[in-house]
């Protein structure tokens, strides 16, 4: 029975080399395809010079490279660039790249749509339609690469990826992990550990296994100091409780006492940014390596929330501030072209069944 033939940008190393050495090519050319494609931005296997026509052949018989579309680049007053990208089936999906004086940071998406459901974000309105390949995930980083100009004899403007995009990744693991091992390859991106962040709501389950199979450094949506507050605005929340999360948390730094666990914290007025919550906060974190973010709130429509005013934010991050955590208030940018935290919507076709299921699967 015939079948289509792969993407090989689904592939990352050591599954590339598996792949080819059982269609009885040798498994270091694996290593050489990485470099053409991600190094040097090459797609066509008649400009990678050191193949042979066999090898060509073979390759084209195995597969194709296929990337996501883009549709549209829109570019922020700040600088701030986000791509909408066409991933099939009428749904798109969005990437940003944020611009700074010392680095620059690509926040890539994981599914297309999410079905998380946190109550303040765009992406949740949007319901969920599917999981991204990953192929999908690192065509991103492709993408924006070559935009950007970005080439091993030039200097690099892409210098942290953050999957902080669209989607849950932990609910896409086992496409987004090789997408990860791409970005950290010598051979392919050159991040280090450190530069490429994993941004969860708090799948227990999923930093368990991050931990043991790819230990990227790891952001948690925190957004609230306690169980029922967190219920209502991170419903994850209710499958696997702040107890639960943070025992996870300390568990995934163990083993590396001068890491932390960045925590996440949208600002919203009158909801989680009083002085009380800022010190139940600090009581809850008492033992965690932890680095607080915290992001005022940037307008989606349909949420009923404001952005907390800036004494109010000022006041919360010197309460943690004063009492030991190391605090920030991550600046907003991209707002002009919605390309903020929280705003990142694409075109996602929502199917109701995989709504149901997704939702199921958190509860297994």
């Amino acid at each position: 029975m015939e079948t289509s033939r792969v993407n090989l940008l689904d592939y990352d190393s050591a599954a590339l080399a598996a792949l080819l050495v059982e269609h009885g090519e040798r498994g270091y050319r694996a290593t050489q395809f990485i470099k053409w494609v991600h190094q040097q931005g090459v797609l066509d296997l008649a400009k990678m010079t050191n193949f042979g026509q066999a090898l060509r052949d073979k390759l084209n018989e195995i597969g194709e490279i296929r990337l996501p579309e883009v549709i549209n680049c829109f570019e922020s007053t700040d600088g701030t660039m986000k791509w909408l990208l066409r991933v099939g089936n009428g749904a798109a999906i969005e990437t940003v790249f944020i611009p700074e004086m010392d680095r620059g940071t690509l926040c890539v998406s994981s599914q297309v749509g999410c079905a998380l459901n946190c109550s303040f974000c765009a992406t949740a309105k949007q319901g969920f339609s599917r999981n991204l390949t990953t192929g999908e995930i690192i065509g991103q980083v492709w993408i924006a690469a070559r935009h950007l100009g970005q080439h091993p004899k030039t200097q690099r403007r892409i210098t942290n990826v953050v999957m902080m995009g669209m989607g849950e990744p932990l609910l896409n693991f086992d496409a987004v992990v090789p997408a990860m091992r791409l970005m950290l390859d010598d051979n392919a991106y050159n991040l280090g550990r450190k530069r490429v962040t994993l941004s969860t709501a708090g799948h227990v389950p999923g930093i368990e296994r991050l931990r043991n199979e790819c230990p990227v450094s790891l952001a948690v949506s925190l957004h609230a100091p306690n169980n029922p507050l967190r219920d209502e605005l991170v419903p994850l929340n209710r499958t696997y409780p702040i107890a639960e999360l943070l025992d996870a948390c300390k568990r995934y730094v163990a083993e590396n006492p001068h890491e932390h666990i960045t925590f996440e914290y949208v600002m919203l007025d009158g909801i989680n940014d009083t002085p009380e919550h800022a010190r139940e906060l600090v009581r809850i974190l008492r033992g965690v390596p932890a680095k607080m973010n915290l992001i005022p709130y940037n307008p989606v429509v349909g949420a009923d929330y404001r952005r907390s005013t800036p004494e109010a934010i000022d006041a919360f991050r010197r309460e943690l501030s004063k009492a030991g955590l190391l605090t920030i208030t991550r600046k907003t940018r991209g707002e002009d072209i919605d390309a903020a935290c929280g705003q990142l919507v694409g075109q996602v076709q929502a199917r109701s069944a995989r709504q149901r299921k997704a939702q199921e699967e958190l509860r297994a």
